[in-house]
């Protein structure tokens, strides 16, 4: 039924009732009278296909009936596979997660920004919890700040009853750039590796100090972060 309705959606050869019409195909377009162009197809053993009728005069290829057909077939089909659709993957914690979940759920959300897909994370507070507030914020103020290079924060974390949500969004593909955290870890690394190999200690507490030793981080800081992105 859909090849039928394909079929039909073009006009071809002595179906194109129109006295002229405009031959396109390898860079190069010109007008001629219909007659001369059935001429043409008939000639090289195609067909004359409209294929933008409400174009002046309208626009035909000179192609295998069936080869257009099947050309169109698979432009659709790579179309459809280049729409995205775009979810919110949700991200939950507690206000007193462990380093070691920290890390694995903030993997899961590095590939969920990578495949294009939003993230919803929140610190679901239960019962006297609640009184953690200030550490849920912490936390997902240290979450947004170890996903800068992979997504844009779309506002500050926000107290909805028990949860409180912090929303990133995918950056764009290519638009990357290191943050200065970011090279800023990289240097501490490399002093690491030097140190190492010159067996010579290097000064990094920071990277043993437990899940918010590192996320001192401010909301000021944070804005800065999403006006950066804007």
């Amino acid at each position: 039924m859909k090849n039928d309705n394909m079929k039909n959606q073009y006009r071809i050869n002595e179906q194109i009732r129109v006295r002229e019409v405009r031959i396109v195909g390898d860079g190069e377009s010109m007008v001629l009278p219909t007659r001369q162009a059935l001429d043409m197809a008939r000639d090289q053993g195609v067909d004359l296909v409209e294929i933008s009728p409400n174009a002046n005069p309208p626009v035909c290829r000179l192609i295998d009936y069936s080869k257009f057909l099947y050309q169109q077939k698979k432009r659709q089909k790579e179309m459809k596979a280049k729409q995205v659709k775009v979810e919110v993957k949700e991200i939950r914690f507690g206000p007193q997660t462990d380093e070691h979940d920290y890390q694995f759920k903030l993997k899961h959300a590095k590939e969920f920004l990578e495949d294009g897909n939003k993230v919803r994370a929140y610190v679901f507070f239960r019962g006297r919890s609640i009184l953690f507030k200030e550490q849920g914020e912490v936390l997902l103020l240290r979450f947004a700040n170890d996903l800068e290079e992979y997504g844009k924060v779309e506002g500050m974390p926000s107290l909805e009853g028990k949860k409180m949500f912090l929303y990133l969004a995918p950056k764009k593909a290519g638009a990357q750039k290191k943050s200065q955290q970011a090279r800023d870890r990289e240097a501490v690394e490399s002093a690491s590796k030097e140190a190492v190999k010159q067996q010579q200690p290097v000064d990094d507490t920071p990277a043993n100090g437990g899940l918010f030793a590192n996320a001192k981080i401010s909301a000021d800081a944070l804005k800065k972060l999403t006006e950066n992105e804007e």
